[in-house]
């Protein structure tokens, strides 16, 4: 089985590196952007003017800062922050700080050709004939968005992961609208059962995969009578040739009026026309659909090009109804109708299987799935708890062989320790996870987690901060401190910003939703407080992008916490953080991957 590249007391070591910088970073993560000016959360943090903060970021000269901070005398400031004030003096320590203190800066990842790589090497090695990939398809091929590129890119390490494991089947935990569970069904031929707790979504991604599979029928239909075409031409051409070397002529009669058919031979060529080819195990397709003769588009042809070639059954060629006795006519219509029902009754045993229920570690899978062999578990952006369930799930189940888990929105994570008193769902915490920082009681709190969905590669390219957005919230929340004493109201704003033309129509349209009295305060007033904060916008804009630099260590410290639970337990032999995806199209890029032995798994039972 592949080794672990890193040791658990390695991890350790490294949760503690992160777990002392951000013991002195994390308050400025902390900060809630609405409270920045009725906290004057500037003042209280900050000892360097604005301007020095963004010349930071955009400074090229590291080199030569690295050198001065060398010469500095340190024992003023830990990662920049003065010992005695606890205030940021040093923008540029901090900065390097905080890339020190990232993933990347860790080196504990794993790129996921070296994952690819790894895993085809210990299947080659077991003697596993099916763990010869075929050719690898480039994304960019036929899929531009960033549900692709992430489907593309997972999918194929969790085909890996399976016949590492050697198994077929696939569960896909939190499944939404099933790209991931379509794709490994129909591109990798594995049986996968998407698990999600919202029933819209199970019938939406049902829906979706009928569709496409419906959408594969016809593009294998599109290429049968496109090559059949192609041929036909060819043969018109040589007869031609033929013909202007007998007749020294270059006319030729042939076409669609060459040949008189019945009208019961037109019915029969139209249902003929509209039996698709068959594709394992799916429903039956709409006729009306495939009597369509647009040509695809070609997006999707690549995309369909791009399954697998044991999906889709390609038809023989045809004879026309015409060239056939009465007899011969009358044993195709029989085998077509078979051939149909056999399609319908096929359907029942569909590759992907949509499941609706909530699932924890507690869910027992051979009760809601009762076919459930030996399986991969997979979670593509599982939402807040469901990536730790993940996780303990894999653990606990002894049919799980493998899991490939891609978290997201880490605001949703429920806190063990966090002093707010949040409530963990059904008493089981998303964070922390592990044994290790659940004896030392940590918490990062709300805002934090909240800053670690910042994309700090998207915001160095100038994106994913609206700042006008942010400083209008800020100075209207100023303005309900001043002037309402229910500025702490239930109700939230939302999203306003984007319908109003001005601050002042911002401020109106806000009020009006909180239901707060808006003849209070003129056009003029409202304007004033904008003008007042106006020129202090740079600070917000500062602070936030410091907030979005230590983004990566919190996110960092909560997958290494993930990454210490899975090598935790005695039943694993592989466990690792893997960059799944390009930060850029994904942010959230980094899966926690893990392998129990054959052994383990068997004596679990």
């Amino acid at each position: 089985m592949i080794s672990s590249s890193h040791s658990l007391t390695e991890i350790q070591r490294r949760i503690d590196e992160v777990k002392r910088f951000l013991s002195t970073s994390l308050s400025i993560a902390n900060v809630h952007t609405v409270e920045f000016y009725t906290h004057d959360v500037w003042k209280r943090f900050m000892a360097v003017p604005a301007e020095e903060v963004l010349s930071a970021f955009t400074s090229c000269n590291d080199h030569q800062r690295e050198l001065e901070v060398k010469e500095k005398e340190q024992t003023r400031t830990t990662f920049g922050f003065c010992n005695d004030s606890n205030q940021l003096i040093d923008t540029h320590e901090l900065l390097q700080a905080a890339k020190a203190h990232s993933l990347p800066g860790l080196g504990v990842c794993m790129s996921r050709d070296e994952l690819l790589q790894a895993l085809r090497q210990n299947a080659s090695e077991c003697g596993d004939p099916s763990a010869e990939m075929g050719a690898e398809i480039e994304p960019d091929e036929f899929m531009n968005s960033k549900k692709s590129h992430e489907v593309q890119s997972m999918s194929e390490v969790v085909a890996c992961l399976a016949k590492c494991c050697a198994v077929k089947q696939v569960i896909d935990v939190g499944s939404g609208k099933g790209y991931l569970s379509s794709f490994l069904s129909l591109q990798h031929g594995l049986r996968v059962y998407g698990i999600d707790s919202s029933s819209t979504n199970t019938h939406g991604a049902q829906e979706r995969n009928r569709k496409l599979k419906k959408f594969s029928r016809v593009y294998q239909k599109h290429k049968t009578v496109k090559a059949r075409e192609e041929a036909t031409q060819s043969a018109q051409e040589e007869l031609i040739g033929i013909k202007s070397g007998i007749n020294g002529e270059d006319e030729v009669l042939y076409g669609a009026g060459a040949e008189i058919m019945s009208r019961e031979e037109q019915e029969e060529e139209e249902a003929e026309e509209r039996v698709p080819p068959v594709l394992i195990g799916l429903s039956d397709v709409d006729p009306a659909v495939e009597r369509h003769s647009e040509p695809i588009p070609e997006t999707e042809e690549l995309f369909l090009s791009a399954l697998s070639a044991d999906v889709i059954q390609p038809t023989s060629t045809r004879v026309p109804p015409s060239q056939l006795s009465a007899e011969e006519r009358e044993k195709r219509k029989r085998e077509n109708l078979e051939r149909k029902a056999q399609n319908q009754s096929n359907s029942t045993g569909a590759v992907f299987s949509p499941l609706t229920s909530y699932v924890t570690a507690e869910t027992e899978l051979r009760e809601l799935i009762n076919e459930l062999e030996d399986a991969v578990m997979v979670g593509l952006h599982t939402c807040g708890d469901l990536a730790p369930s993940t996780l303990r799930m894999f653990v606990a189940k002894s049919e799980l062989a493998a899991v490939c888990s891609v978290g997201c929105c880490y605001h949703l994570l429920s806190e063990e320790f966090d002093p707010a008193g949040q409530e963990c769902l059904h008493g089981v915490c998303g964070f922390p996870l592990s044994q290790y920082l659940r004896n030392l009681s940590w918490f990062c709190g709300r805002n934090a987690r909240m800053s670690a969905c910042l994309a700090l590669e998207r915001v160095s390219l100038g994106q994913g901060i609206q700042m006008e957005s942010l400083f209008y919230r800020a100075v209207l929340h100023v303005i309900l401190r001043d002037h309402y004493s229910s500025f702490k109201s239930e109700k939230r704003v939302g999203n306003v910003y984007s319908k109003t033309k001005s601050f002042v129509d911002y401020v109106r349209r806000a009020l009006r939703r909180l239901d707060l009295d808006e003849s209070k305060l003129s056009d003029c007033d409202i304007q004033d407080y904008h003008d007042t904060y106006r020129p202090r916008m740079a600070e917000m804009h500062a602070f936030n992008l410091l907030k979005v630099t230590l983004a990566p260590c919190i996110e960092g410290l909560i997958l290494l916490d993930r990454l210490c639970y899975l090598k935790e337990q005695e039943n694993g032999s592989f466990s690792a953080l893997v960059q799944l995806f390009d930060p850029l199209l994904s942010p959230r890029c980094y899966a926690v991957v893990g392998l129990k032995s054959y052994a383990n798994r068997i004596t679990s039972r």
